[in-house]
């Protein structure tokens, strides 16, 4: 019998692969989850045990939280990374993981086939078309969602007709949760006008009062959560826990898609934005002028490339060894105070803060250079203005 590995979530649109690749397609059908962080152990056993019950032949769960860690999220904070200043890349960064994973486990198991539920309309199904033809370009690539170009309606009439409960009222909203956020899609962000509502978004507001977190950063990393030192992976997880009470980190990303088109989500990612916003302070206390501008236009690129699939581009290597070597200096803590549905940062404290009151104050006093290197220093700087002033003859009326 042919064998097709199907990466699995659990939700409706890999339900309705998994039981069609089995009972229409005829293949013994490899169910895989790869878990970047939006599943405790309850669920993952129940998705398998799901999986099981829709026709899977042999489920396999596979967790790569510190991996996913390592090889991306480090990045994206070293890079300040949202996309069009808003979204934290959610969903796009860990797409991508999966696919490897994913393709790699087809590859393992000897499948002949890999399938996805991605629609035609979508990123996604070009994140994981480019991972799995680039692994492993001799397994064929599966995808019936969007090949029969299917409905949400449509794929729940499906399993309901195959003995399938599946809620309709479940399948309005598509929500994915993962370390670096959690994105919700449902029929308002189909829309450029409506908002989701609030109880779309998985945590709500539980405090309301104000609460100050310390982040300790060493070399650029999340080393600490008030004092309590961790590896970053679990850091992020800590410090998500301590912002979902005040349902912080809600917003809508409004983007240009990589088939070009717009699309909208709602996204709720609490402990990144709280991470990014405090990383770039301390940098702006530790870096020098033009790190931090080349840091910026390298981390917009880093951070496009990764939304659109482009990974396992050798430039990626690249630009993630430019932005490792700035870090060695960004170290320190951030003071952050969590509010209901916002965050502030209070300010940090850090051994290589070249707010250094030594040199000056800014505004207030000059102790490193006189009075006349600062006339000097001015004249000079103004050379190239006056020579062309005058010798344009320019008026600036």
């Amino acid at each position: 019998m042919k064998k097709v590995v199907l990466a699995y979530s659990g939700g409706l649109d890999t339900s309705y692969c998994l039981k069609y690749l089995k009972n229409e397609k005829g293949y013994e059908v490899h169910t895989v989850l790869v878990n970047t962080g939006g599943f405790d152990d309850a669920e993952l056993k129940a998705i398998e045990d799901r999986a099981y019950e829709l026709g899977s032949a042999k489920h396999a769960n596979l967790t790569i939280l510190d991996k996913y860690y390592d090889k991306a999220i480090k990045y994206l904070i070293f890079g300040n990374v949202l996309k069009n200043n808003t979204y934290p890349l959610s969903v796009s960064a860990e797409r991508v993981f999966q696919a490897i994973e994913a393709i790699n486990y087809a590859k393992s198991v000897g499948a002949t086939a890999i399938a996805h539920g991605s629609t035609g309309a979508g990123n996604d199904q070009i994140r994981f078309d480019l991972i799995f033809q680039t692994i492993a370009p001799e397994i064929e690539i599966i995808t019936p969602i969007r090949d029969l170009k299917l409905s949400r309606q449509e794929e729940v009439d499906y399993l309901q007709k195959n003995g399938v409960s599946y809620s309709w009222e479940k399948a309005q909203y598509s929500i994915n949760k993962g370390l670096w956020g959690t994105s919700v899609g449902g029929k308002e962000t189909l829309t450029s006008g409506q908002p989701l509502p609030s109880d779309a978004y998985p945590s709500q507001l539980q405090k309301n009062n104000e609460e100050k977190v310390t982040l300790e950063f060493k070399k650029g990393e999340l080393v600490a959560v008030n004092g309590v030192s961790d590896k970053p992976s679990n850091n992020i997880v800590t410090l998500e826990k301590l912002a979902n009470a005040y349902a912080i980190g809600r917003d809508i990303h409004v983007g240009d898609t990589i088939i070009g088109i717009k699309g909208r989500v709602g996204f709720e990612a609490a402990a990144p934005l709280i991470i990014i916003k405090a990383h770039h302070l301390l940098e702006k206390h530790t870096l020098g002028k033009w790190q931090q501008y080349w840091k910026e236009q390298l981390g917009n690129w880093y951070g496009m490339l990764f939304h659109e699939g482009q990974f396992l581009d050798p430039v990626m290597r690249n630009i993630e060894t430019f932005l490792e070597d700035t870090q060695k200096t960004v170290n320190g803590t951030v003071t952050v105070s969590l509010k209901p549905y916002h965050f502030s940062l209070d300010g940090i404290e850090s051994p290589n803060d070249l707010m250094n009151n030594g040199f000056g104050q800014y505004g207030e006093m000059n102790n490193a250079w006189t009075s006349d290197d600062a006339k000097g220093f001015i004249k000079i700087l103004g050379n190239a203005q006056n020579i062309y002033s005058s010798v344009n003859q320019e008026s600036y009326d």
